[in-house]
């Protein structure tokens, strides 16, 4: 029997989430676990908290260098996490 309304899984999927309103914490958590990847394992050890409000990412760091550099290179950042997750989660974020 042939199917003429066949449709991606990933679709479905993201469809689903969507309806459900569970696509952009998912989003969240993966920009949040994206952080370690995008910065490094020398800034992650510096890490000490993220959170995400409002689409602005709050990350407490415990190096006031590391900090300057970071808000230095923030919209960098910012188009780099968005893009690892694949869709725009931040519009800013928060160093402290």
């Amino acid at each position: 029997m042939k199917r003429n309304n066949a449709e991606q899984i990933g679709d479905v999927l993201r469809q689903f989430l969507r309806q459900q309103g569970l696509e952009t914490p998912l989003n969240e958590y993966r920009l949040v676990d994206a952080w370690k990847d995008v910065v490094g394992p020398v800034i992650t050890r510096y890490t000490t908290n993220l959170f995400i409000k409002n689409q602005v990412l709050y990350v407490s760091l415990s190096s006031s260098v590391i900090r300057q550099e970071l808000m230095m290179g923030r919209e960098m950042l910012i188009r780099n996490l968005n893009a690892q997750v694949g869709s725009q989660v931040i519009v800013n974020i928060v160093f402290r």
